[in-house]
């Protein structure tokens, strides 16, 4: 997948090793080409000089619609705008947005645009959001039987009603709000929904998600 990232921070810096050690095509961004001397010389990304939020630096970037955009500068403002840039501009679905106060996290994340705080939004938060089917686990009971995993609903899953998908979603947190779920809950496109299964069950409900989305493909 192309991967842009805005910022060479710790949490920039970050992502960037971890996705291109995975195969992902990754450009990171920051305004200062001093910070991405910490990549490493064997960092085989590419690197990008400028601000994250213009258009055409975005376009060298090589940003299309089916691109990832993660805007984990130090400034909330220039992370809102990065990511409203990608998603209004461009079409962007999977953009995610570092914001440090968290009252306007919450009005982002209402119009679709994911969002992660500081310390808690660590570079494994925002690859779960980014990647929501790579088999990331929150919690595994001490026996190991059962596990609770975060998933986000894809546009081609939302419509769904919660049964149909075969799975047990526990929880859903829309727009901000947690709510319990019913077997005729509809899926929205961005929920977040936490899955309780066991391992087996966690990766049938990955491979529905990964299916449902080549099929809208």
């Amino acid at each position: 997948m192309h991967m842009i990232i805005v910022g060479c921070g710790r949490v920039g810096y970050s992502l960037a090793r971890q996705l291109t050690a995975e195969g992902h095509d990754v450009v990171i961004i920051d305004r200062n080409a001093s910070a991405f001397r910490r990549l490493g010389d064997d960092y085989t990304g590419r690197t990008l000089t400028g601000i994250g939020f213009d258009r055409e630096l975005l376009i060298e970037a090589g940003i299309t619609k089916d691109s990832a955009v993660m805007a984990v500068t130090s400034g909330d403002n220039s992370n809102i705008l990065i990511a409203r840039v990608a998603r209004e501009m461009f079409g962007v679905e999977r953009v995610v947005a570092r914001i440090y106060d968290p009252r306007r996290a919450a009005i982002y994340e209402r119009v679709g645009i994911a969002t992660v705080a500081t310390v808690a939004w660590t570079s494994k938060r925002i690859l779960r959001t980014i990647l929501p089917h790579q088999g990331v686990v929150d919690w595994t009971d001490p026996s190991s039987n059962y596990h609770l995993a975060e998933r986000r609903v894809s546009a081609s899953l939302a419509g769904h009603t919660v049964e149909s998908t075969g799975s047990n979603i526990v929880l859903i947190n829309r727009n901000g709000t947690a709510q319990l779920p019913t077997p005729s809950t509809l899926l929205q496109d961005s929920d977040v929904i936490h899955v309780l299964g066991t391992s087996a069950q966690l990766e049938e409900f990955d491979r529905h998600l990964a299916g449902t989305q080549g099929d809208h493909k």
